[in-house]
């Protein structure tokens, strides 16, 4: 691992498309340039409401920390995988956090303090249409420090939607 700045950070949000992989690339290779910190951000929404009685046959809702642990789970393997794509690149000290909010607010929120705040133009929610997406527009609009929007990748729109319907047949 490299050594960090100070207060050498860079925050990127992670989602499980190619926008948000890509966009974690770039913030791990801009993080070993830089000697600083890659923070990682992935928000998941909390339900709206708790099965509170598990005994009258309806199956008890996971808890936010069983939510929290998978998501967090899930996105060190993204994490790991993208950095083995990148070998030496991406050679930084990296913190995941799962956050149990909006994807905008928690990164408007860690993104103070930070070097550079890095997110995707398109994630998986939207149009296709979209050249930039909500949450990337409400960083762009309200976050504390410099934020690079990365494109998702040429072809890999076709992919995301592929693989957002094979997420929502599961």
């Amino acid at each position: 691992m490299t050594a960090q700045n100070a207060d050498g950070r860079v925050v990127v949000g992670v989602d499980d498309s190619p926008g948000g992989r890509a966009a974690l690339a770039y913030a791990l290779r801009e993080g070993t340039l830089r000697g600083a910190e890659v923070e990682v951000i992935s928000a998941f929404a909390s339900p709206d409401y708790w099965a509170c009685d598990a005994t009258q046959g309806w199956a008890a809702a996971p808890t936010i920390e069983e939510i929290r642990e998978d998501v967090l789970r899930h996105v060190e393997q993204i994490v790991a995988h993208v950095r083995a794509q990148l070998g030496d690149a991406g050679a930084t000290d990296v913190r995941v956090r799962a956050v149990g909010s909006s994807a905008a607010a928690a990164l408007i929120d860690a993104s103070r303090g930070a070097e550079l705040l890095v997110v995707g133009s398109r994630g998986r929610g939207g149009f296709a249409s979209m050249l930039l997406g909500s949450v990337s527009l409400q960083c762009v609009l309200h976050a504390t420090c410099p934020v690079t929007v990365v494109p998702t990748p040429a072809g890999d729109s076709a992919a995301d939607g592929r693989h957002r319907m094979a997420a929502a047949s599961n």
